[in-house]
């Protein structure tokens, strides 16, 4: 009972631009677009994040917007934990759909011109963005599915991987935690989404290999949870979803949040120590070295 009197709360302690966000305090000229009841929680003048919020069926579709490759930065991860926040906070949402606006793609996971060059500052708060924005998923009060259409490495993976559900597209698609590819290693609580996902054995050998996979290879170690023609993957979450919304929130919830709160308090209770750790790794020399390798062989792939 204790998590959910928490929920009811979330205002408290959030600063002013949170609220506003929110809606909680209405800016001038705030625009609030209501057709047929839905409501579009997409802030002017941001769009890297749009949420389509059916009042009818308490679904909420969450598309991320970035091209080409919705890669994950300050900006969108800000968005999306705002755009998370304020769905926990309206009670007619029962459930979130988290699917990408880019043909192709889910999302290619974290922006690497974040960890490259950049000062230790903007490293800091880039892993906040991306701390919170995973915390409000994982830890979300909502029935979280994910529609994945495209590819979907590292932070896309991630992503997924944090909702209760994966519908993936048939074809030459792919899904991984790749980081050690790139000189980087997955953070310790990638690896115990991963574990909770697919298991230890897999998850060791995947994650020292940086293995990507195929969308029926995903589907046999558990990785996602059913594979459909890309065309049908909308209506496949959409039947998944009916069951799942027909469980009593409530039990679901404390279920939910048993089972996952374990993983999440372990960030919590380290979160600093942990933007920290990404900072200073990321900022030794033979990281930055082996990021501008890996962005040259992408430029060379481009032209």
């Amino acid at each position: 009972h204790h998590g959910l009197k928490k929920m009811a709360a979330p205002m408290q302690g959030l600063s002013l631009v949170r609220q506003a966000f929110l809606g909680l305090v209405r800016p001038a000229g705030g625009q609030l677009c209501q057709q047929v009841q839905h409501r579009c929680y997409s802030t002017p003048g941001t769009s890297h994040v749009q949420v389509d919020m059916n009042a009818e069926t308490g679904v909420a579709t969450v598309r991320l917007q970035r091209p080409p490759v919705n890669s994950l930065n300050l900006e969108l991860l800000t968005e999306l934990s705002i755009a998370l926040e304020k769905l926990d906070a309206d009670k007619t949402c029962r459930a979130m759909v988290l699917a990408s606006a880019v043909p192709g793609i889910f999302s290619a996971g974290l922006d690497i011109m974040e960890m490259y060059n950049s000062t230790s500052e903007r490293c800091v708060a880039f892993w906040r963005a991306l701390q919170d924005a995973w915390l409000n998923l994982y830890g979300s009060r909502l029935v979280t599915m994910a529609a994945i259409e495209g590819h979907s490495p590292a932070g896309g993976c991630l992503l997924a991987m944090s909702c209760d559900y994966r519908v993936m597209a048939e074809g030459k698609y792919q899904i991984g935690l790749n980081e050690t590819r790139l000189g980087i290693v997955a953070p310790f609580w990638f690896m115990d989404v991963m574990l909770n996902t697919v298991g230890h054995r897999e998850t060791e050998k995947a994650l020292q290999l940086g293995a990507m996979y195929s969308p029926q290879q995903a589907l046999g170690i558990g990785m996602v949870d059913k594979v459909v023609p890309q065309d049908q993957v909308m209506s496949s979450v959409h039947t998944e979803l009916s069951k799942w919304l027909q469980i009593p929130d409530a039990a679901r919830v404390i279920t939910k949040t048993s089972m996952r709160k374990q993983v999440i308090d372990r960030l919590r209770s380290q979160k600093d120590k942990d933007a920290q750790y990404f900072s200073d790794f990321i900022n030794k020399d033979s990281v930055q070295k082996s990021l501008g390798m890996y962005i040259k062989s992408l430029q060379k792939k481009k032209s």
